[in-house]
Protein backbone atom coordinates (compact mmCIF):
# COMPACT_ATOMS: atom_id res chain seq x y z
CA UNK A 1 0.00 0.00 0.00
CA UNK A 2 2.88 2.32 0.93
CA UNK A 3 4.07 1.54 -2.52
CA UNK A 4 0.90 3.05 -3.99
CA UNK A 5 0.84 5.87 -2.16
CA UNK A 6 4.63 6.90 -3.04
CA UNK A 7 3.98 5.92 -7.01
CA UNK A 8 0.52 8.19 -6.71
CA UNK A 9 2.36 11.02 -4.84
CA UNK A 10 5.45 11.49 -7.23
CA UNK A 11 3.63 11.21 -10.09
CA UNK A 12 1.57 13.67 -8.97
CA UNK A 13 4.10 16.02 -7.60
CA UNK A 14 8.03 14.77 -7.96
CA UNK A 15 7.51 13.79 -11.79
CA UNK A 16 4.53 16.44 -12.98
CA UNK A 17 4.21 15.64 -16.82
CA UNK A 18 3.36 19.56 -17.45
CA UNK A 19 5.66 21.53 -14.88
CA UNK A 20 8.61 18.61 -14.62
CA UNK A 21 8.55 16.41 -17.41
CA UNK A 22 7.63 18.84 -19.80
CA UNK A 23 5.01 16.98 -21.76
CA UNK A 24 1.42 18.14 -22.23
CA UNK A 25 2.30 21.27 -23.03
CA UNK A 26 0.36 22.53 -25.84
CA UNK A 27 -3.14 21.83 -23.75
CA UNK A 28 -1.31 23.45 -20.85
CA UNK A 29 -0.81 27.00 -22.24
CA UNK A 30 -3.61 26.92 -24.77
CA UNK A 31 -6.78 25.90 -22.59
CA UNK A 32 -5.62 27.36 -19.51
CA UNK A 33 -7.32 30.75 -20.02
CA UNK A 34 -10.18 30.38 -18.08
CA UNK A 35 -10.64 27.69 -14.89
CA UNK A 36 -13.51 26.03 -16.41
CA UNK A 37 -12.14 24.80 -19.36
CA UNK A 38 -8.52 23.86 -17.41
CA UNK A 39 -11.09 21.94 -15.26
CA UNK A 40 -12.95 20.26 -18.21
CA UNK A 41 -9.41 19.48 -20.20
CA UNK A 42 -8.48 18.02 -17.01
CA UNK A 43 -11.04 15.71 -16.28
CA UNK A 44 -11.38 14.07 -19.63
CA UNK A 45 -7.12 13.52 -19.40
CA UNK A 46 -7.02 11.72 -15.94
CA UNK A 47 -9.94 9.40 -16.97
CA UNK A 48 -8.19 8.69 -20.72
CA UNK A 49 -4.72 8.40 -19.20
CA UNK A 50 -5.97 5.80 -16.50
CA UNK A 51 -7.56 3.77 -18.76
CA UNK A 52 -5.12 4.40 -21.76
CA UNK A 53 -2.45 3.06 -19.44
CA UNK A 54 -4.41 0.37 -18.39
CA UNK A 55 -4.87 -1.19 -21.81
CA UNK A 56 -1.75 -0.21 -23.39
CA UNK A 57 -0.17 -2.04 -20.67
CA UNK A 58 -1.86 -5.00 -21.52
CA UNK A 59 -1.71 -4.76 -25.08
CA UNK A 60 1.89 -4.66 -24.26
CA UNK A 61 2.34 -7.88 -21.96
CA UNK A 62 -0.19 -9.91 -24.01
CA UNK A 63 0.39 -9.21 -27.65
CA UNK A 64 3.74 -7.06 -27.97
CA UNK A 65 5.98 -9.18 -25.80
CA UNK A 66 4.09 -12.56 -26.54
CA UNK A 67 4.96 -12.22 -30.58
CA UNK A 68 7.94 -10.33 -30.20
CA UNK A 69 7.11 -6.98 -30.97
CA UNK A 70 7.83 -4.69 -28.71
CA UNK A 71 9.41 -2.19 -31.05
CA UNK A 72 5.99 -1.50 -32.27
CA UNK A 73 4.88 -0.17 -29.30
CA UNK A 74 5.17 3.85 -29.79
CA UNK A 75 2.67 3.28 -32.61
CA UNK A 76 0.35 0.20 -31.22
CA UNK A 77 -0.06 2.65 -28.19
CA UNK A 78 -1.12 5.83 -30.55
CA UNK A 79 -3.64 3.65 -31.73
CA UNK A 80 -5.04 1.94 -28.23
CA UNK A 81 -5.39 5.86 -27.24
CA UNK A 82 -7.00 6.76 -30.49
CA UNK A 83 -9.39 4.03 -30.15
CA UNK A 84 -9.83 4.63 -26.52
CA UNK A 85 -10.92 8.00 -26.86
CA UNK A 86 -12.95 7.70 -29.60
CA UNK A 87 -15.14 4.79 -27.73
CA UNK A 88 -15.06 6.85 -24.71
CA UNK A 89 -16.68 9.61 -27.38
CA UNK A 90 -19.33 7.08 -28.56
CA UNK A 91 -20.31 5.83 -25.23
CA UNK A 92 -20.64 9.32 -23.08
CA UNK A 93 -22.73 10.48 -26.53
CA UNK A 94 -25.56 7.77 -26.34
CA UNK A 95 -25.07 7.37 -22.52
CA UNK A 96 -24.41 10.55 -20.88
CA UNK A 97 -25.05 13.62 -23.21
CA UNK A 98 -24.56 16.48 -20.56
CA UNK A 99 -20.82 15.06 -19.92
CA UNK A 100 -20.49 14.13 -23.72
CA UNK A 101 -21.30 18.33 -24.11
CA UNK A 102 -19.37 19.59 -21.30
CA UNK A 103 -16.45 17.64 -22.38
CA UNK A 104 -16.95 18.87 -26.20
CA UNK A 105 -13.63 19.36 -27.99
CA UNK A 106 -11.20 18.26 -25.16
CA UNK A 107 -12.15 14.77 -25.68
CA UNK A 108 -10.69 14.19 -29.45
CA UNK A 109 -7.64 16.51 -28.64
CA UNK A 110 -6.34 14.26 -25.82
CA UNK A 111 -5.46 11.63 -28.70
CA UNK A 112 -2.61 13.88 -29.30
CA UNK A 113 -2.13 14.67 -25.84
CA UNK A 114 1.66 13.69 -25.45
CA UNK A 115 1.26 13.31 -21.88
CA UNK A 116 -1.21 10.34 -22.19
CA UNK A 117 1.54 8.85 -24.47
CA UNK A 118 4.19 9.55 -22.33
CA UNK A 119 2.27 7.49 -18.96
CA UNK A 120 2.16 4.64 -21.54
CA UNK A 121 5.88 4.87 -22.57
CA UNK A 122 6.73 4.73 -18.84
CA UNK A 123 4.77 2.24 -17.24
CA UNK A 124 6.69 -0.05 -19.81
CA UNK A 125 10.09 1.68 -19.13
CA UNK A 126 9.99 1.06 -15.77
CA UNK A 127 8.57 -2.35 -15.74
CA UNK A 128 5.40 -1.26 -13.51
CA UNK A 129 2.74 -3.89 -12.77
CA UNK A 130 -0.90 -3.68 -13.91
CA UNK A 131 -2.26 -2.19 -11.18
CA UNK A 132 1.24 0.40 -10.60
CA UNK A 133 0.61 1.45 -14.67
CA UNK A 134 -2.71 2.50 -13.78
CA UNK A 135 -1.85 4.07 -10.56
CA UNK A 136 0.89 6.10 -12.25
CA UNK A 137 -1.38 7.03 -15.42
CA UNK A 138 -3.93 8.05 -12.76
CA UNK A 139 -1.41 10.00 -10.62
CA UNK A 140 -0.16 11.43 -13.92
CA UNK A 141 -3.52 12.78 -14.73
CA UNK A 142 -4.52 14.37 -11.29
CA UNK A 143 -0.65 15.67 -11.76
CA UNK A 144 -1.99 16.99 -14.66
CA UNK A 145 -5.17 18.73 -13.40
CA UNK A 146 -3.08 20.22 -10.50
CA UNK A 147 -0.59 22.17 -13.27
CA UNK A 148 -3.73 22.91 -15.63
CA UNK A 149 -5.76 24.35 -12.29
CA UNK A 150 -2.89 26.46 -11.08
CA UNK A 151 -1.66 27.79 -14.09
CA UNK A 152 -5.40 28.88 -14.68
CA UNK A 153 -5.82 30.46 -11.73
CA UNK A 154 -2.84 32.44 -12.32
CA UNK A 155 -3.55 33.39 -16.04
CA UNK A 156 -7.09 34.53 -14.83
CA UNK A 157 -5.05 36.52 -12.47
CA UNK A 158 -2.74 37.50 -14.72
CA UNK A 159 -5.80 39.32 -16.97
CA UNK A 160 -5.97 42.10 -14.06
CA UNK A 161 -2.68 43.38 -13.62
CA UNK A 162 -0.95 46.14 -15.38
CA UNK A 163 1.55 44.21 -17.69
CA UNK A 164 3.91 46.45 -19.49
CA UNK A 165 2.71 46.34 -23.49
CA UNK A 166 6.15 44.33 -24.57
CA UNK A 167 5.62 41.61 -22.14
CA UNK A 168 1.44 40.88 -22.70
CA UNK A 169 0.59 37.66 -24.22
CA UNK A 170 2.76 34.75 -24.53
CA UNK A 171 5.93 36.32 -22.90
CA UNK A 172 4.05 36.57 -19.69
CA UNK A 173 2.40 33.59 -20.59
CA UNK A 174 5.75 31.53 -20.44
CA UNK A 175 6.92 33.43 -17.50
CA UNK A 176 4.27 32.72 -15.23
CA UNK A 177 4.61 29.01 -16.41
CA UNK A 178 8.16 28.80 -15.61
CA UNK A 179 7.98 30.57 -12.24
CA UNK A 180 4.64 27.83 -11.69
CA UNK A 181 7.37 24.88 -12.69
CA UNK A 182 9.95 26.23 -10.63
CA UNK A 183 7.59 26.17 -7.61
CA UNK A 184 7.43 22.13 -8.12
CA UNK A 185 11.32 22.02 -8.30
CA UNK A 186 10.97 22.24 -4.40
CA UNK A 187 9.33 18.89 -4.58
CA UNK A 188 12.40 17.28 -6.18
CA UNK A 189 13.63 15.70 -3.16
CA UNK A 190 11.06 14.17 -2.10
CA UNK A 191 11.56 11.18 -5.23
CA UNK A 192 14.46 9.86 -3.65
Amino acid sequence: MVEIIVLLMSAILVENFVLMQFLGICPFLGVSNKLSTAIGMSGAVIFVMTIASFFTKLVYDLLLVRFGLEYLKTIAFILVIAALVQFVEIILKRFIPPLYKALGIYLPIITTNCAVLGAALINIQREYSLLNSVVYGFGAGVGFMVAMVLFAGVRERLEHCDIPESFKGLPITMIAAALVSIGFFGFKGLGG
